[in-house]
């Protein structure tokens, strides 16, 4: 049976708080994106992917790009320092999905040399061409063509870069509450309000959100429209459902989703090591992460756990 897109505009229309995986990379694929939603996750975006390898590379496009018809609503995000290559990357993928999202919060060396991530923040009349461009070659409303950012040292000027980014035809804004040299330093709620205040498109707030009542008073101290997790919901994906931890229905879950989605086992593996951490002592994780196949990983967790993985 076909599943209906929701398209992003609508969603945040319908929804009192959009709940969202953030795109990360080496994480944001399929099977993971499937399991998310099945815990109340109402939007997904697909890791980072640089548009000049995604346009040039059929094997890049295969993969770094998969998906299915329950896969939506989709948001695909690309890392791109020039308009031409934003906006063809969005018209190859615009069939399989529901809007584009250019990275312009990535704050490592490499994409910054790149001129990709969080060094656009500073070059709007640049980014605020890609988004007309896209707009340009794509002529669907619907479709939507949105921005992840982090936030300058003033915040003014983030302000005024998010008001031109409106009147060029964002649909939405993501951002992330910190500047693109601060890492483990305190979110900027105050920033993210200010900038969701000052603007008529909806704002989804990012930042070290790691439960569903952290989420729910995020959207109560800044008014955002939507909440963006990474980190929290790679430790535990049912973190939208309301859990604190990972649920052993859950790390179920991710194993048939994985299996019969054909998720590489490094991939399959990485993700049970966050997912279960909390749930091990010290000698069991060393072991845990030692572990070279999925039979051992599946022995180990019917052992450990008691569940049955046949009957999944």
């Amino acid at each position: 049976m076909d599943i209906p897109s929701r398209k992003p505009l609508q969603l945040f229309e319908d929804t009192p708080l959009v709940k969202v995986s953030a795109p990360m990379v080496r994480y944001s694929k399929l099977a993971f994106r499937n399991l998310v939603r099945k815990y109340g996750c109402d939007l997904c975006f697909t890791p980072m992917i640089v548009a000049d390898s995604f346009i040039k590379s059929k094997n890049a496009r295969d993969n770094d790009f998969t998906y299915c018809k329950s896969d939506r609503p989709l948001i695909v995000q690309f890392a791109s320092s020039n308009a031409e290559n934003f906006r063809h990357a969005a018209e190859l993928v615009y069939p399989y999905s529901d809007g584009v999202d250019l990275n312009c919060g990535c704050p490592q060396r490499w994409a910054i040399q790149e001129g990709y991530g969080a060094c656009l923040i500073n070059k709007p009349e640049l980014v605020s061409d890609i988004i007309h461009q896209t707009r340009n070659a794509i002529c669907d409303s619907e479709f939507s063509v949105s921005l992840k950012i982090r936030i300058h040292n003033d915040t003014k000027r983030t302000v005024d870069f998010a008001r031109q980014m409106e009147s060029a035809g964002l649909t939405f804004l993501s951002v992330h509450g910190r500047t693109k040299e601060q890492r483990s330093e305190p979110v900027n709620y105050e920033a993210i309000s200010l900038i969701k205040s000052s603007i008529n498109i909806p704002v989804i707030a990012n930042g070290d959100i790691k439960t569903l009542n952290e989420a729910e008073h995020i959207k109560k101290l800044t008014n955002v429209d939507g909440v963006m997790c990474a980190r929290g919901l790679l430790a535990n994906p049912s973190l939208f459902s309301g859990t604190e931890f990972t649920t052993l229905d859950c790390v179920k879950d991710w194993i048939k989703i994985a299996i019969e989605t054909g998720t590489p086992f490094t991939c399959f593996h990485n993700h049970l090591i966050y997912m279960i951490e909390k749930l091990q002592s010290r000698a069991d994780r060393r072991y845990f992460n030692a572990l070279s196949s999925v039979s051992g990983v599946v022995s180990f967790l019917e052992q450990k756990y008691s569940f049955d993985v046949s009957l999944i």
